[in-house]
Order: structure tokens, then C-alpha cells, then sequence
């Protein structure tokens, strides 16, 4: 087994004591070993896959350090969501780096990359997003560095993966879901492409990279084996669009074709899709038109029985739906399909969200500070034994932990 950090290298800090999950087995004591605790994990990705994973192993209670360039470290530290900043660095970056520690290495310097290397031999988890060739050229590639630790665990997030004609493409965001092709299945027929507003492949990918990591340490607990966990953007993305490749692979007649205006997917039939009401909008999912009829009043509704109709009259089917939840209130239609358990919900703002009793109650937020600055974020999605798991630590600034890393594992004084 590769050596571990002992007590004193451990991240600092356990599940918060807050009340339980409704549903779970009871109180847990006010404070738990978190899962992970006891790993050490040198990320040197940036902005956003990489570090984003190695956020999901922190909050897994992993004590995590960045390997970030000195004067300019993370691009993430400049690169703004919404040009929002604090205290220096961007909003997005204290979001995707809190519970971490910052140190600074040049990895084209021999006696910089000397001292990683020790680091290299006394972590458990790498996490690098690199394009392919970057980290075999540096030597800390998973061959390399499992010459110097046989027993880690190492990670690797690219665009498109280490063969093939896109290897080499920018692994962006954006980039990766045009790719994929996600951007026609939103929108209407008369649409162009319509991308997922947010980095969703980025968000996935980091989710598989924290999975297979954790999957390696369960292996390497069991058996002392180390191993090297790859992933990327458009994997990501195929895998998120596994029910349509699936059925294409299968179905060579298969295509898309997306419908009217209120439609919400291009493979399953009315009502499924969004509407507008008098003072917003609602999305209904599968329902039976003529049931829909019923409630509503619809007497053109309630006479489509047969199934097909909802395929073949689809455009016709929104539009009155559309017509009529136009002519009353959100709450008006809720009021009435709620009580009928109806699959229905209402499409809300950004503003209606946050101000929502559902968005309090799952208290998704967390504060942290840094210096004199609270800035606030959200917490880990996970509960583990009832507990929600949130941390009080900030992202930390750029080479913040230099001289306390350094304290705790001492160059040798040899350049590897």
C-alpha cells in the first residue's frame, strides 16, 4: 500500500451535526468520520471537470491540494461566470475549489517538479485534465507515476479521449456537447441547435472521474492494487444520451425529429412539454390526453382514446392545451392537477426558485469565508448517514498553503 497520510495530514472537519434527513434511522453523532477521510488527493486539473471532481472527493472528506502554476494558477481564478468575481477570484472558482489547499509549482522547473514527485509518492488520488502527451512529457504521466507510487490511484478528464481524430480539439464545454450532437434534441422543429445552458458535460464527467476513483480505492483497500480511471466530455455526453443511441444501434429507422413549440423531447408524444399560463409557465409529463381532457374541462381532449392520437396529433394536442392554460393562473392549474395527482410542475425563474419553500427546505446553500469575505455556495448533493455534508473552508488563495505543505513534507534535497 502506498504510504497514507497519518492523523496530522487529515483533512480537518466531519459531518456537520445537522438534523437528520426525514426518513433517516436517527440523530448521528455530531461528528462522523467522513468516507473519505484519510486520502490525499493532488489535483492538477483546471477549470472545471478536473476540479470539480476532486471537489466531490473532498466533500467526501479527502484532504485534496492544487498543483497550480505560480502568478497565474487555475484559469479558473480569471475566468468568470457572469464576470462576477470576489475577493480576487471568480465566483466559479470559490464554488469549485472550496475545501481545498493551494501550493505552487512550476512543472517545467526540475527542482519544482523534484518536490511534486515526493508528493507524487505520498498521495493515494492524482486528478489531471490535461489534453493527451501534456503529462507524458512532464513525466507524471499513470506509467510514470506509478513507478514512483504503484499504488495510486490516478485519474485522467480529456475532451474526447486519448485516440481517435478529435483527440486534439479544444475540451470545452460547448465544443463537446456540438459534438455529441445533445444541441438538436432541444427546441422545436423551427429551432436551430440549443445547447444545455449550462456546463453539463463538464458537471457529468466530474461526476464519473469522483466515481471511478472511488470505485480504485475500494479496489485497492481490497486488494492493494492501484489503478488509472479515464474519462471525458464526450463519453460524458454519449452516456447522458444512452436511451437514444441505444434504440438507434438497435433501430437504424430511429431519427430525430423534434415537434411544435410546447414539445419538451423528441421521442415521447403529448402532452410532454412546457406551457404557458397566464403569469408563467407549466410543464406537464406523460399523462393520458383524454384524462387531461376530463380535468380541464376539454371535451376535444376527451375524446382522443386511442393511444396513437397522442402521436399523431401532437401539434394539435399542445395547442389547445397551450390555449387553454393560457387562460387562468400557475396556481389556478396546479390547484386542479395536483389534486388529481396529475405529473405536472411549474417552470420557475431564478428568482422564483430561490425564493421558493422547496428551495429553503432542501438547503442547498452553505457559507464560507475567506479572510474578512463570506461568501456563500452550494454544499455537496449528498447525505451519507442522514447527514448533509457541507465544509467551512474556503477556496484557498493562490499559493496560500506553500509553507505549511512544504513544513509537513520537506524537500529531500534530490532532483528526482
Amino acid at each position: 500500500m502506498a504510504d497514507t497520510p497519518d492523523a496530522d495530514h487529515r483533512t480537518a472537519g466531519s459531518l456537520t451535526a445537522d438534523d437528520p434527513h426525514e426518513g433517516s434511522d436517527g440523530p448521528m453523532p455530531a461528528t462522523t468520520p467522513q468516507p473519505l477521510e484519510g486520502i490525499l488527493v493532488l489535483d492538477f486539473s483546471q477549470f472545471l471537470a478536473g476540479p470539480v471532481a476532486a471537489l466531490r472527493l473532498a466533500d467526501l472528506g479527502a484532504r485534496v491540494i492544487k498543483i497550480e502554476r505560480p502568478g497565474t494558477g487555475d484559469i479558473g481564478r480569471t475566468l468568470a461566470f457572469a464576470g462576477r468575481e470576489i475577493d480576487g477570484d471568480t465566483v466559479s472558482f470559490h464554488a469549485m475549489n472550496r475545501n481545498k489547499q493551494s501550493i505552487t509549482a512550476d512543472l517545467k522547473d526540475p527542482d519544482d517538479l523534484a518536490y511534486v514527485k515526493q508528493l507524487v509518492a505520498r498521495a493515494d488520488v492524482i486528478v489531471q485534465n490535461f489534453r493527451p502527451g501534456v503529462m507524458e512529457r512532464i513525466g507524471l504521466d499513470y506509467a510514470s507515476v506509478a513507478e514512483i507510487n504503484p499504488t495510486i490511484v490516478y485519474a485522467s478528464a480529456t475532451g474526447y479521449g486519448n485516440e481517435g481524430p478529435w483527440r486534439d480539439r479544444p475540451g470545452q464545454d460547448l465544443l463537446a456537447q456540438s459534438i455529441s450532437g445533445l444541441p438538436w434534441l432541444s427546441g422545436s422543429k423551427s429551432d436551430g441547435p440549443v445547447p444545455v445552458g449550462l456546463s453539463i458535460a463538464d458537471h457529468l464527467l466530474s461526476c464519473h472521474i469522483a466515481q471511478g476513483v472511488t470505485a480504485l480505492l475500494v479496489r485497492r483497500f481490497r486488494t492493494g492494487q492501484g489503478g488509472h480511471v479515464e474519462s471525458s466530455l464526450l463519453e460524458a455526453m454519449l452516456d447522458l444520451q444512452f436511451e437514444l443511441l441505444s434504440t438507434r444501434l438497435n433501430d437504424d429507422s430511429i431519427a430525430v425529429e423534434r415537434h411544435g413549440v410546447h414539445s419538451a423531447h423528441a421521442f415521447l408524444a403529448a402532452p410532454y412539454g412546457t406551457y404557458p399560463t397566464s403569469d408563467g409557465y407549466l410543464a406537464l409529463a406523460m399523462n393520458p390526453i383524454p384524462r387531461l381532457g376530463e380535468l380541464l374541462g376539454v371535451d376535444a381532449l376527451v375524446v382522443m382514446t386511442d393511444p396513437r392520437e397522442a402521436w399523431e396529433k401532437q401539434e394539435q394536442i399542445e395547442a389547445i392545451l397551450a390555449a387553454t392554460f393560457a387562460t387562468d393562473t400557475t396556481a389556478h392549474w396546479l390547484s386542479i392537477l395536483d389534486a388529481a395527482d396529475v405529473w405536472c410542475a411549474p417552470v420557475l425563474t431564478l428568482d422564483e426558485l430561490l425564493a421558493s419553500d422547496g428551495f429553503a427546505a432542501i438547503d442547498m446553500t452553505q457559507e464560507v469565508q475567506r479572510g474578512g469575505t463570506s461568501i456563500r455556495t452550494t454544499r455537496s448533493p449528498l447525505r451519507v448517514d442522514g447527514q448533509v455534508l457541507r465544509s467551512a473552508k474556503s477556496a484557498p488563495t493562490l499559493g496560500e498553503d506553500d509553507a505549511a505543505v512544504r513544513a509537513e513534507f520537506p524537500p529531500a534535497g534530490v532532483r528526482a
